[in-house]
């Protein structure tokens, strides 16, 4: 889902952090199994390659009660060495993702000027323009 979010908005995804969950079709992040094996073996990895304090990995806020990590990765949290961030909206997830709000739509459904949402929703129209073009222009009248 952020990779996609990420393509159609023509913004970049920082290549830091981790991603693991599920998502509903509200946009929801959902509980998964396997967390602490998933952050420990990102962890070893960033360790391995040298630890910035830009490495993380993005969870869902549902399974930080799951949590049982390995000292030496509670220690490098505790550090600001590595984090973990507990995410219950995609929104919250392509926030940290990209550093730039996603935005959230006014009362005449619009999002603000800027955010990833706004960025999605205008290259969506552009592709939908383009599309219903390429219709007229093989004659069939975009249909």
């Amino acid at each position: 889902m952020y990779s996609l979010l990420s393509a159609i908005a023509g913004v970049p995804i920082k290549q830091s952090l981790a991603v693991t969950g599920s998502v509903n079709q509200r946009g929801h992040v959902q509980a998964i199994g396997g967390v602490n094996e998933k952050i420990e073996g990102f962890f070893d990895i960033c360790r391995e390659r040298g630890l910035t304090g830009d490495q993380g990995v993005l969870i869902p806020a549902s399974n930080v009660k799951h949590l049982m990590l390995r000292h030496d990765v509670v220690e490098a949290i505790a550090d600001e060495k590595f984090h973990v961030y507990p995410v219950e909206t995609i929104d919250q997830g392509i926030e940290l993702l990209t550093g730039l709000p996603a935005g959230e739509r006014d009362e005449e459904g619009n999002y603000p000027e800027g955010s990833i949402n706004a960025l999605v929703q205008q290259r969506l129209a552009e592709l939908a323009e383009q599309r219903a073009a390429f219709g007229k222009s093989k004659g069939n009248g975009g249909e």
